[in-house]
């Protein structure tokens, strides 16, 4: 950031603020500030490089800046655009010699995309094709395990993580992944009700996003109900959690006018705060168990939750549903 940002002055000194040269401190300091979650100041500084910089001639440098706007886009809950530079971003890293660092990072977001998409199959299918080296790394681990918080698997989603939080999983950016690991793992414990081991794994995660701001994994995988209750107990990061807090809201109500639930999807929620379950809830609608469950993903992607009850309350909050007629 430090040296970015001397980059940046020196070319607003010189009138150099518009040439590619500036455009690589303008990406780099625009990718620094999605990761601290600064969602609009990122999106200003990398919609700067993108108008500086021709990908054609900097290949290398324009995959850094399609897979930065790809992770942009994703934080906003604007999944078809994110899917669209990452696309742009695979097309340029075929025009290199040698594979790109950055190569694993962004096929791990880019699965992590498809299933937030609801293509759990697309997905399955593409970590099945990756060999044994590649599925192992910690960033594919993760975005294994996402694909199992979304199929309602949270046991086999913790399995994947194990080697990653334990860090015997290779992680080519440890500082940043690991507070994706962590977060994954609090949701898959929570979701086992398991809350002892939540609570623990969501404190490691904050220690970690604690030192440089690295919120965005928070922004990709909102838990706000898991959050708020951790806020309540003794926690150091109470700051920290406030924060996320207030930019996943703003992220939330930026991204849900361009998002909002479909017919359908609107039918199934109006069934989450019964007793029913998901094939009773198909029985209901007449249709099948798995389009419920495709249903309710997106419900949960669209409202930022990962539990039913967290999607109720949500859903309340925005006036999706009538407010509930008991007191808590």
């Amino acid at each position: 950031m430090q040296r970015a940002d001397q980059a940046i002055e020196l070319a607003r000194r010189h009138g150099w603020s518009e040439e590619p040269v500036a455009a690589f401190a303008y990406a780099v300091l625009g990718r620094t500030r999605l990761w601290q979650g600064q969602v609009e100041d990122a999106g200003r500084l990398l919609a700067h490089a993108e108008r500086t910089l021709p990908a054609e001639i900097h290949p290398a440098a324009g995959l850094m800046l399609h897979y930065a706007r790809g992770s942009l886009e994703m934080a906003r809950g604007r999944y078809p655009q994110a899917l669209v530079a990452f696309r742009a971003a695979e097309r340029l890293a075929e025009l290199l010699v040698t594979p790109h660092t950055l190569a694993t990072r962004m096929r791990s977001h880019r699965l992590q995309l498809l299933v937030k998409l609801g293509d759990t199959q697309r997905a399955e299918q593409t970590l099945a094709e990756l060999d044994e080296q590649q599925r192992e790394s910690g960033e594919m681990r993760i975005a294994l395990a996402a694909l199992r918080l979304a199929q309602d698997d949270p046991q086999a989603a913790s399995a994947a993580l194990s080697p990653v939080v334990n860090r015997s999983a290779p992680l080519s950016n440890p500082r940043v992944w690991l507070v994706h690991a962590f977060l994954l793992e609090a949701i898959a414990h929570d979701a086992l009700g398991d809350t002892g081991a939540a609570a623990r794994s969501l404190e490691q995660a904050l220690q970690l996003a604690e030192s440089d701001g690295l919120v965005l994994a928070f922004l990709l995988h909102p838990a706000p109900g898991l959050l708020e209750r951790h806020r309540g107990h003794r926690t150091s990061h109470a700051a920290l959690i406030s924060e996320i807090l207030n930019r996943s809201a703003g992220n939330t109500q930026a991204s849900l006018p361009g998002e909002p639930l479909s017919e359908s999807e609107t039918r199934v929620l109006r069934y989450l705060p019964t007793n029913l379950s998901k094939q009773e809830i198909a029985d209901e609608l007449y249709v099948s168990v798995h389009t419920v469950k495709t249903h309710i993903h997106h419900i949960y992607t669209k409202l930022g939750v990962h539990r039913r009850w967290n999607a109720v309350e949500r859903a309340r909050a925005l006036g999706l549903l009538a407010p509930s007629s008991h007191k808590r």
